[in-house]
């Protein structure tokens, strides 16, 4: 029989495997889980805290080292939270056991974790020093870069948490050194970033030929946004910045769409849009033939462009020169589109020729106040057609029927000026402008093609297109 000494031992014994990890009975505790490996993440009825939590907030850093190397079948929970949103390392965190968040950290833990409070382990570390007179694991934390800017739902940042008494004079010292440091580092990475997007745009820039002025509003706009984003990064807490809905105005084959995914491209790269995509839509995408259809079918292009760029290409012909009948709907799709444009779901652009363009910009009273930013593409001189010549040789895309070849050295921009301005008129340049150099490639090529004898071997001669070849293929054009 046992004597009541006996007894009481017996039962203070840990009888859960939550009690092993509090109490640090290490072979108890493997036993329990080896016998029942599914409760290495089980949750306690009290405040849903599993065998890491405990273990780690009493730094039985024995047990929290054998789950975080467990070979079972299941895997411990770095991240589990219990019903206050706290995480293992916030357990260990908060009664500062610096050798259990240490070894967490180690295993990797998210040292910015944040509980439903929001507060991270480093707040609740400070808070733990001052009522223990310990800030080791404060340093633990900092030894991991924990964020010393980090605020939690009241506003409070770890440095706030601190008293202005004497006791408190290292502890803030310590965190104002990494609070300083941090910014010095986010300043050096921000303005890393900031020139590596400026520098990704400028080589953008250079695939536009001409449209100085736009090229000029499209830096300034990068720029503003970019030295927004670095002033976000170092903390500091600024307005949104919002884009305007265009209007750009011009001939076909000036570039308005080019520009319009550049742009898309543009907003996405600096955060103002979730996405670079560019919905590029015409009347016949966005007007019904009968009473009730163009709303809807208007509504679902809106819907499919959120988040980027709607690009409304020949928006004039939503707006008829003269009414035929009295079933034109092209006046709702606009009305439509302009509903929307407070939103900031999306960003317009409107396109087409400058002239009949007048007829949308005056059929909406609103249309002036939503449309700020109007840029006017103008014709292509022959000079920069055959810039735009030697741009599209130099960036082939794989799939494009001219990927391989090559312009032979007597082909420089000044021949190519002098041929277009030869080959073409005045007229034909402007309707077509840029939309004249894909096909007078093209014709080139099938020139080369029909002079190339079967024999031929010169590998350098089969892949070289030649002035005679751009002459032939200006020729197949205007004819």
């Amino acid at each position: 029989m046992r004597s009541p000494q006996d007894q009481s031992s017996a039962s203070a014994k840990p009888t859960t495997i939550h009690s092993c990890a509090q109490s640090g009975d290490l072979l108890a505790f493997q036993t329990k889980l080896q016998e029942n490996p599914s409760l290495i993440n089980a949750q306690n009825a009290v405040i849903m805290q599993t065998p890491l939590h405990v273990s780690a907030g009493y730094n039985n850093v024995e047990i929290v080292d054998f789950l975080l190397n467990w070979q079972g079948p299941e895997k411990v929970k770095l991240e589990a939270k219990n019903m206050y949103g706290e995480t293992p390392l916030h357990m260990a965190a908060k009664n500062g056991c610096s050798e259990a968040a240490r070894l967490l950290l180690h295993h990797g833990a998210t040292v910015e974790a944040k509980a439903n409070n929001g507060m991270t382990p480093l707040h609740l570390a400070v808070w733990s020093s001052l009522m223990g007179d310990n800030s080791l694991t404060v340093k633990t934390l900092l030894d991991y870069n924990a964020d010393c800017s980090v605020e939690d739902n009241e506003g409070m940042t770890p440095l706030n948490y601190l008293s202005q008494g004497p006791e408190s004079e290292n502890l803030r010292e310590l965190l104002s050194w990494h609070l300083e440091e941090q910014q010095k580092h986010r300043t050096i990475e921000a303005c890393s970033e900031t020139k590596a997007k400026m520098a990704e745009l400028e080589q953008e820039l250079l695939n536009i030929v001409g449209l100085n002025e736009l090229k000029q509003q499209l830096r300034k706009w990068a720029k503003g946004m970019l030295m927004d984003e670095k002033r976000r990064a170092l903390g500091l807490k600024v307005a949104a910045r919002k884009v305007s809905h265009m209007a750009f105005l011009g001939n076909p084959g000036t570039g308005k769409t080019m520009v319009a995914r550049l742009l898309g491209k543009l907003l996405h790269m600096v955060g103002i849009l979730p996405t670079d995509k560019v919905t590029e839509v015409q009347r016949t995408d966005l007007v019904g033939e009968f009473v009730g259809q163009t709303g809807p079918k208007t509504r679902r292009k809106i819907k499919e462009a959120e988040g980027g760029i709607l690009f409304v290409d020949e928006a004039y012909r939503l707006i008829p020169l003269q009414k035929t009948d009295d079933k034109d709907y092209g006046l709702e799709a606009l009305e439509e589109i302009m509903s929307m444009m407070d939103s900031g779901k999306v960003v317009v652009i409107f396109a087409g020729y400058s002239e009949p363009m007048k007829r949308v910009i005056s059929s909406n009273e609103g249309f002036c106040r939503r449309v700020t930013k109007f840029f006017y593409f103008r014709d292509f001189s022959s000079e920069e057609l055959a810039q735009i010549l030697h741009l599209k040789m130099k960036n082939q895309a794989e799939e494009s029927p001219l990927y391989g070849f090559k312009l032979h050295q007597s082909c420089s921009v000044d021949a190519i000026t002098e041929l277009i301005e030869r080959g073409t008129t005045v007229k034909q340049r402007q309707e077509m402008n840029g939309g004249l150099v894909d096909p007078m490639l093209v014709n080139a090529r099938e020139n080369l093609d029909l002079r190339l004898d079967f024999d031929c071997s010169d590998t350098d001669g089969l892949l070289t297109i030649t002035l005679e070849d751009l002459e032939a293929g200006l020729e197949s054009l205007s004819q």
